[in-house]
């Protein structure tokens, strides 16, 4: 084997080796997993999507102020899916209440543990939640 072809395969190999770490899962530690929060508002965008569902409420402010944008992350499709969850199970103009681990920093923002449909149905962000 040349020195060529012994550094084309080098190459590849780091190529590969440095894949691994671009699949890497993003960390949850921005949430603050020991308190939870309720909000009720209406459904700006629900994007049904991977690598995680997401879903913008806007929360209407206190004493007619303003409302917010609160944005909650949620699980992936699948997980969500197994869950009960389907593209249409919410879509913009819905108002509900979501329930999350909020955002240590203050920002008005979750990790999504399950909404509560006007009609009551409760819908739990993946099937082995456990909340």
């Amino acid at each position: 084997m040349s020195a060529t072809n012994i550094s084309i395969r080098l190459l590849q190999i780091a190529l590969l080796l440095g894949c691994g770490s671009a699949l890497a899962h993003h960390s949850s530690a921005m949430f603050d997993a020991k308190n939870e929060i309720t909000v009720k508002g209406t459904i700006k965008e629900f994007d049904f999507e991977n690598p995680h569902v997401r879903i913008v409420l806007m929360v209407p402010g206190e004493q007619g102020g303003p409302a917010t944008e609160w944005n909650f992350e949620a699980a992936s499709v699948r997980g969500m899916a197994l869950a009960g969850w389907r593209r249409s199970s919410v879509k913009s103009g819905d108002e509900v209440t979501a329930v999350g681990a909020p955002l240590k920093d203050g920002r008005p923002g979750a990790m999504l543990h399950r909404v509560i449909l006007a009609d009551g149905t409760i819908l739990k962000s993946n099937l082995g939640a456990n909340y």
